[in-house]
């Protein structure tokens, strides 16, 4: 089974709170960043940073935010280098943005997908393998170079 991350704001934390429980009582080992309980005012980018940065390090194989619609969760985590997050609202998605771009950490929308459906596109996420196909690695290194370009001084 996999070490999962996993981290929601409010508006994605009831909605986390299922699911994982969904992910431990399938054997899967789990990081809980937060948030531990509904704080209201909360950002999501307190406990999406870290959990993309444990993704980056592998300190967890895959990583799961949630945030109200799961976009800022996205934004915020594709920030960190080694990160391919994605906004994920269907299961062949979930699956095909590990087999062709090594997604390595999911975003859903808490207010926008219902507990059925996350555990399912979170399945599908976990149970995928990136393909290694030559055209996906190719691709997948001309992002790795963006990532090492500092854009703000033209490097």
């Amino acid at each position: 089974m996999a070490k999962v991350g996993i981290a929601a704001d409010h508006g994605g934390f009831l909605l986390k709170v299922a699911v994982l429980e969904l992910l431990r009582s399938n054997g899967h080992s789990i990081t809980d960043f937060g948030a531990h309980s509904l704080q209201e005012n909360d950002d999501y980018p307190d406990f999406v940073i870290p959990l993309a940065e444990a993704v980056a390090k592998g300190q967890v194989d895959r990583g799961v935010a949630i945030c109200g619609s799961g976009v800022g969760a996205s934004i915020v985590a594709n920030k960190v280098p080694g990160v391919r997050a994605a906004l994920i609202h269907d299961p062949f998605s979930a699956h095909q943005g590990v087999e062709d771009d090594n997604m390595n950490l999911v975003c859903l929308g808490g207010r926008v997908v219902g507990y059925s459906l996350a555990w399912e596109l979170i399945q599908r996420f976990l149970e995928a393998r990136f393909s290694g196909a030559e055209r996906h690695r190719r691709r997948l290194t001309k992002v790795a170079a963006l990532e090492r370009k500092d854009l703000r001084n033209g490097n």
